[in-house]
């Protein structure tokens, strides 16, 4: 990837994925689950965001870390209450575990592409794996 860290995009796909799917929750928990949820996840990609092009970014990665979190709890609510099938929550865990992974590690390379001299983003903590996020 060139100008946009991977974690930022690996979250934009998730987003794509998981925003329509919010807009089809029933009426009665679309303006509370449904909102949260949106907002959490909107939160979520513009603290990472903000995390790639920061020189200091240890507070908005914790923030983002506490954003999946709070998707987690979110998407697991919406699974429980049967407003996502079994399949489409297993998706949108997978893909949270991930970007949680990638927002965790201080290392991360797709973060190092606008700070290299940070401290917090240098190195990569998986030792060059990559976890592709795919689409079900």
């Amino acid at each position: 990837m060139t100008e946009t860290a991977i974690v930022v995009q690996k979250a934009y796909d998730w987003n794509l994925w998981i925003l329509p799917k919010v807009e089809k929750f029933p009426k009665s928990y679309r303006f509370s689950v449904g909102q949260n949820l949106v907002a959490t996840l909107l939160d979520l990609l513009m603290n990472l965001v903000d995390a790639t092009y920061q020189s200091k970014n240890s507070g908005t990665l914790a923030a983002a870390v506490r954003n999946v979190n709070r998707a987690r709890y979110l998407v697991r609510l919406s699974k429980d209450l049967r407003l996502l099938n079994v399949g489409g929550y297993e998706f949108a865990a997978q893909g949270l575990d991930e970007i949680g992974r990638m927002a965790r590690s201080r290392n991360h390379p797709g973060l190092r592409i606008a700070n290299p001299e940070c401290p917090v983003l240098s190195g990569y903590l998986h030792a060059g794996k990559q976890f592709p996020l795919q689409r079900a």
